[in-house]
């Protein structure tokens, strides 16, 4: 028995490539062998044999564009699975069927694919299917280098919806990813250590659901399967003709005949680059460009150990840099343990990876810092007032929710500071809302969750986010939502001490407001010295995106908000 493998639903993507063939004929597959690997401009995806057998044919090749319902292989001597499309019409082709309209026969014939799927499992399992159900990883924002720190099954175990699956961790944040589904563990396809991504198959899962609820589902697949080819033999347009009839068309003739029709996004002249979306986003976060990227991977591929690789080429000095200069010089470590005993303590995650994109930024960035001196005191007589209420009301009432306020109000004024900056493009990309970082010291390493929409939020409210995200942030429970997004950072060192510092900017941000400790100094109000209350603020802002003017009227208007909180309600 022969059966056909076509490409599976692939959501909302009209066509994806094809950028790994992962067998050839003759080779025996299992069910979770993987067949080949395709690729949209959002993800990649590993398309499995589905059954057991030895390959017969593989139907596309490397840079092919397929769609949702093409073959793209036949494996013979599959047994228990559904019999193909093409298999189910075989007995009306026998009995003479007229053969010129393939697009009612496939649609005819697609009822029947359901019931063979729908009898074979009804064999297996009386009254109830067997589905498979994939565990992917979720969206997981802006987070890279995400790694597998804890796989919490294998195979054969029975799970419930809550039990957990994986623990997957990024430079920022731990995230647990439960079954949501009650079922037997099929598969599991990552280990401790293994680097994913948004999308990354995790665990293949066989759930039993009653028959009658997987009746529609089945037909369903079948209608899918079928529809392809009847649009293709009812409809022979010039649309279909370059999937089956064309040969493959390459990135580089993609490219050139989305810019001759006019269809395609505006780039500029250079080599085609044909590299994943999780490759280009780490060439992005590193000011990597591609086009410089030798590929190690087929036809030229760029994977990340090559973006890595330019990478460290360029920072040892083994290459010469892009921009005609010369590469960072590397510090040698000399060996200590020859001036007295020393103790090597690993890193945590957070923190090694807290360093690089420090590092980046600060590399990466024109920083300047804009240190100012305010005088608090009122705001600090108001807020002393409001302990009782605060007490009554179960929060711990902070300058730091004040300031977050103010800065609010002074980003509306100078929109320029809540913004990023797009140096390729020559463009301000302003943001209409204000979600405020706050930087949060913990055992592990600095994080810095974002408090959303602080502009829509009051006093209280901002001081009951703070205190939920700092613990959190302390008990390694914040979600991948808590980390992204914000448009502006601010980082406070309280009672620590200091009276300034040079916050790095938290890129892709432009700015980030640093607040020292508090002092309380002699001030003369025209006839006397009279005691008031300062605080330092140290605003660290990208030079290419603000002159010194600029951020320096935005300091001041911060300062106004902050020594009268009566502005606040203008």
């Amino acid at each position: 028995m022969t059966q056909e493998i076509r490409i599976p639903d692939i959501g909302d993507a009209e066509a994806v490539e094809v950028v790994e063939i992962c067998v050839a004929p003759g080779d025996r597959v299992a069910e979770d062998d993987a067949l080949i690997v395709i690729e949209s401009d959002k993800a990649s995806m590993e398309v499995p044999a589905g059954v057991a057998g030895v390959i017969e044919e593989i139907t596309v090749a490397l840079g092919d564009e397929v769609r949702e319902g093409k073959v793209i292989a036949r494996i013979s001597g599959a047994d228990g699975g559904a019999a193909s499309v093409e298999d189910a019409a075989a007995p009306d082709r026998a009995a003479g069927t007229d053969g010129d309209d393939d697009a009612d026969r496939a649609r005819a014939e697609a009822p029947d694919a359901g019931a063979a799927v729908k009898r074979a499992a009804a064999d297996t399992y009386p009254g109830s299917t067997k589905a498979t159900l994939e565990i992917r990883v979720p969206d997981v924002g802006e987070a890279t280098n995400v790694v597998v720190i804890e796989v919490a099954v294998a195979p054969g175990d029975q799970v419930s919806e809550s039990d957990l699956l994986v623990v997957v961790e990024s430079d920022k944040a731990s995230m647990e990813i439960p079954a949501n589904h009650r079922g037997r563990v099929r598969s599991v396809h990552v280990a401790e250590g293994d680097e994913v991504e948004e999308g990354t198959l995790l665990v293949t899962l066989e759930t039993e659901a009653p028959l009658a609820d997987a009746e529609p589902s089945a037909e369903r697949s079948a209608e899918r399967s079928a529809e392809p080819s009847a649009e293709r033999s009812a409809e022979p347009s010039a649309e279909a003709a370059p999937a089956e009839d064309e040969a493959p068309r390459r990135p580089a003739e993609e490219t050139s005949a989305g810019a001759a029709s006019g269809t395609g996004p505006s780039i500029s002249a250079g080599p085609a680059v044909y590299a994943g979306p999780a490759v280009r986003r780490l060439a992005r976060e590193l000011g990597v460009n591609l086009a410089e990227v030798q590929g190690s991977g087929g036809r030229g591929r760029i994977v990340k150990d090559d973006v890595k690789s330019f990478v460290k080429s360029r920072m040892s000095g083994s290459a010469p840099s892009a921009g005609g200069g010369v590469a960072l010089p590397v510090i040698s470590l000399p060996d200590f343990s020859r001036f007295g005993e020393t103790e090597t303590l690993p890193m945590s995650r957070i923190r090694v990876r807290g360093a690089e994109n420090l590092h980046r930024s600060w590399v990466n960035l024109p920083h300047v810092t804009q240190h100012d001196e305010v005088d608090v005191t009122d705001l600090e007589q108001f807020r002393k007032s409001l302990k009782v209420e605060a007490e009554s009301r179960g929060v711990k009432i902070t300058p730091l929710a004040f300031i977050i306020k103010a800065c609010c109000h002074a980003l509306k004024l100078f929109p320029t500071v809540n913004a990023s900056l797009d140096t390729a493009a020559g463009t301000f990309i302003l943001k209409r809302y204000y979600h405020i970082g706050m930087a949060v010291d913990t055992e592990e390493g600095l994080v810095v969750p974002v408090i959303r929409d602080a502009d829509r939020k009051g006093i209280w409210e901002l001081s009951e986010e703070i205190v939920a995200l700092a613990d959190k942030a302390r008990a390694q429970k914040l979600s991948m939502n808590d980390l992204q997004g914000g448009s502006f950072s601010v980082t406070s060192l309280g009672a620590i001490g200091g009276t300034g510092f040079t916050p790095i900017i938290n890129a892709p941000e432009v700015a980030i407001l640093g607040i020292s400790r508090m002092t309380t100094r002699p001030s003369w109000n025209g006839s006397e010295f009279e005691p008031r209350q300062m605080l330092p603020l140290s605003l660290s802002y990208d030079h290419r995106a603000l002159n010194g003017a600029e951020a320096g009227r935005f300091v001041s208007s911060l300062g106004e908000l902050l020594r009268d909180i009566r502005r606040l309600t203008l």
